[in-house]
């Protein structure tokens, strides 16, 4: 049998599964294709746990304000007057650790054996409150709220809608240790800020 000669503009044609250059085009593009979605399935993996490690100290459980350190025990006076001090504790947000930063004030008063501390930010509208020149009761320089040594509304007239805010204390050795928290001004129940 003798082949026939094909003429120069005639198709020509390739069986299946001989080597022809046909069906390359879709091999590549099939290879391409399960290439990227091989690529894009390693890419995830890393990506969604980079994600979850970000997104992860917001999941975290809020904690309690602890009891921290606020003064030495000799350093409140015996004379039954409160004295203002500082607080200072490290604080924690979602990724950050800041050290010994200033959060607030506090005023203590020795009362008997024990120590009273009070929120010096007056429950009406935030200012911060003073003790009074004579050193019997404190005042509001912003609206004029009065409150007597324990902390309570002493003044009718007083736009405080509560006491002073009380502070949970304790005394370890020889330093008072006070649970700080803010609150929240102008309600009438003690509600802490969040």
């Amino acid at each position: 049998m003798s082949e026939k000669p094909q003429a120069a503009d005639a198709p020509h044609v390739v069986e299946e599964g001989s080597s022809g250059t046909a069906p390359a085009p879709r091999r590549g593009f099939l290879a391409g294709m399960g290439a990227i979605a091989a690529g894009g399935l390693a890419f995830l993996a890393p990506v969604w746990s980079g994600i979850r490690a970000a997104l992860e100290p917001l999941e975290r459980p809020r904690q309690d304000a602890d009891l921290i350190p606020v003064a030495k025990l000799a350093a409140v006076p015996d004379d039954g007057v409160p004295h203002k001090f500082r607080v200072v504790m490290d604080r924690v947000d979602a990724w950050n650790t800041h050290r010994q930063l200033p959060v607030g004030a506090v005023y203590l008063r020795r009362a008997g054996d024990s120590v009273e501390a009070l929120n010096v930010v007056c429950p009406h509208a935030g200012c911060f409150v003073n003790v009074a020149a004579d050193r019997s009761r404190f005042v509001c320089p912003c609206h004029k709220s009065s409150f007597d040594l324990s902390g309570a509304v002493n003044d009718p007239a007083s736009p405080s809608p509560r006491d002073m805010d009380t502070l949970d204390v304790e005394i370890r050795g020889d330093e008072v240790w006070v649970r700080f928290q803010n609150f929240l001004p102008g309600r009438a129940e003690k509600e802490p800020v969040a």
